[in-house]
């Protein structure tokens, strides 16, 4: 029988998200409330959810519930089954300041809770707790964290107007910004105070612009640094100083998602 095991993140650079992570876990739950915007997902085994409205919904993996702060719910498994669990507490202040300075509504404590079944929703998710749970900055986590709460589709608004436009000077100077940038030092706020933008009305502009958000675009500049300095035969372990990532393994895994192979068969490439 598989272990039953939980995984808590936190970080006081970030305090205002904290996340957990449970895997066959039997642990029930009684009817109760965060002060914080809470986002759960079902990674495996079947649960039931009350919180949505009236009577339980059946949970199965890839589901997600979206639950307001100070919302009375509860998520158990199965009555004799295990489950496999993700979920993320945000500040409930923190993130209602972050929608209104984007000029997007917030969510009312005690609204009911959201269940969402998109496959593309949870993936995010899932690659959202996944980064949370890694050795990449803070400014890299959070930047992520505000994206994915940003298109969350969750606050029932009308859809988002058009993405504000990058002046052709302001988004050049920007480019520059970031390519000089240290990764450690990078901030999505003042990047967003100098452009006169909301944190999310940056990385949407940002993102019409390039395809890249600012931190994806540093960390692919980072990628093609890292190739040059791979071919000049340069050693993992200084390359992955030099480009700021936290350590080799975290450089490894980041470069192989980017070229598809890992630092180490790339640089024995013939060239």
């Amino acid at each position: 029988m598989p272990r039953s095991h939980a995984l808590l993140w936190r970080d006081p650079a970030l305090p205002h998200v904290e996340s957990r992570r449970a895997c066959h876990s039997r642990a029930c739950y009684k009817a109760h409330s965060h002060p914080t915007f809470s986002i759960g997902a079902v990674d495996a085994g079947l649960s039931h959810f009350s919180g949505a409205g009236d009577g339980q919904e059946r949970l199965t993996p890839g589901t997600l519930v979206l639950v307001p702060a100070h919302r009375v719910h509860a998520c158990n498994p199965a009555p004799g089954h295990a489950w496999s669990y993700q979920m993320l507490h945000v500040d409930a202040a923190w993130l209602t300041q972050l929608r209104l300075e984007s000029g997007l509504r917030g969510a009312g404590a005690g609204e009911p809770a959201r269940v969402c079944r998109e496959p593309g929703v949870y993936r995010q998710f899932c690659e959202l707790n996944s980064l949370l749970f890694s050795g990449a900055s803070h400014s890299e986590k959070d930047a992520a964290l505000i994206a994915f709460l940003g298109d969350l589709d969750y606050f029932a608004q009308p859809p988002l107007p058009a993405a504000p436009a990058l002046a052709a000077t302001a988004l050049s100077g920007m480019i520059a910004r970031l390519e000089g940038q240290d990764p450690a030092q990078l901030s999505l706020e003042l990047l967003a105070r100098g452009a006169g933008l909301g944190r999310y009305q940056l990385i949407r502009a940002f993102r019409a612009a390039t395809g890249f958000t600012p931190h994806a675009f540093l960390l692919n500049a980072r990628i093609n640094r890292g190739r040059q300095l791979l071919g000049e035969g340069q050693a993992l372990a200084d390359v992955a100083c030099q480009l700021g990532f936290a350590d080799q393994s975290h450089f490894q895994r980041v470069f192989k998602a980017h070229v598809g192979v890992t630092p180490g068969q790339y640089r024995g490439l013939p060239r």
